[in-house]
């Protein structure tokens, strides 16, 4: 069994969620506020020291016609600086969307209970688990 962490990538916070390959089961775990519009190294040094990975998932954000953005493109360095901090693999996977479909399930599952706001921390931690569920989809697709 080996973990996987995967990440939804911003300029101020990043969402993390954690899964692992046996279960794949993608739970969000937390959000790392940026420092400087750059991110926390040392949260992201200590994520991967408590979890060992044996894979970094980063969402890439396209636009709805598959063109880049500036956030395509921030997300891409993104990627290649854990690659070159940790010596990790790295896979990205098109993210689109799912910070809004974050929010419907948030939405959705507070309509059973109390109306609690949903804050941007929430979103951001579970778009980083859809980010997570729909790579270990397709890697069981592709087999």
């Amino acid at each position: 069994m080996s973990s996987v962490i995967a990440f939804d990538f911003g300029k101020q916070r990043t969402g993390v969620a954690i899964g692992n390959t046996f279960t794949m089961i993608a739970t969000p775990h937390c959000v790392l506020n940026s420092i400087q519009q750059q991110p926390n190294w040392d949260k992201i040094t200590n994520l991967i020291k408590e979890w060992r990975p044996q894979q970094l998932v980063v969402g890439v954000p396209y636009h709805l016609d598959g063109s880049s953005s500036e956030m395509t493109k921030a997300a891409l360095r993104f990627s290649r600086q854990l690659e070159g901090r940790y010596s990790l693999p790295i896979a990205t996977i098109n993210e689109q969307l799912s910070s809004r479909e974050a929010e419907q399930r948030l939405k959705q599952s507070r309509q059973q209970g109390r109306k609690k706001k949903i804050n941007k921390n929430e979103i951001d931690q579970l778009a980083a688990a859809i980010i997570l569920e729909n790579w270990f989809q397709l890697r069981e697709l592709n087999g």
